[in-house]
């Protein structure tokens, strides 16, 4: 199932978060954007997530941070991925990596993450360094969409301070 997605990189958590509200600024529908990251040394704190009703609440040590999206942002999980370590996602991105662990489908030599970035349509050298991102503690915003969406979250990401911002499976445009 391939589909047109922006793809960005940020250093820390406070960076991701800011991408998101320049994204909401920028009139991208919330439930087109994701975020991928590592909760930090969940080894040394109680760490974990519930959901009351139509509320997620989570603590540990950047609790504030999920937790502010857990409301804002389409479906939440927590995974323990062998080789990255545990990962908290947020977003529509959550039901490709549940369609993966579900389906057992982990393409060769990918995690479950990898797995579910190239099921979205980016090249496995893109979807390693995303990768090897996480693994580095760093986080990725997701934007899946049409051409015309994801042109417009490229175009408001490229502003955000994003080490990288990549954009695939966008049909290529006829003049």
């Amino acid at each position: 199932m391939e589909s047109t997605s922006a793809v960005a990189v940020y250093q820390s958590h406070e960076q991701a978060s800011a991408a998101v509200a320049v994204l909401r600024k920028a009139g991208i529908d919330v439930s087109k954007i994701s975020i991928v990251g590592k909760d930090y040394h969940t080894e040394e704190h109680v760490t974990g997530y519930y959901n009351t009703g139509d509320r997620m609440k989570y603590w540990g040590q950047l609790g504030a941070f999920w937790g502010g999206f857990w409301g804002l942002l389409l479906g939440a999980g927590f995974f323990a991925v062998p080789g990255i370590g545990p990962v908290l996602v947020a977003g529509p991105f959550l039901a490709f990596i549940v369609s993966g662990l579900e389906g057992a489908v982990v393409a060769g030599g990918l995690s479950v993450i990898g797995a579910a970035l190239y099921s979205l349509g980016i090249p496995k050298d893109s979807v390693l360094r995303y990768e090897v991102a996480i693994k580095s503690d760093q986080f990725l915003v997701i934007v899946q969409g049409t051409d015309e969406e994801v042109a417009k979250a490229r175009e408001a990401l490229h502003s955000t301070g994003a080490a990288e911002v990549d954009v695939h499976g966008m049909q290529p445009v006829t003049a």
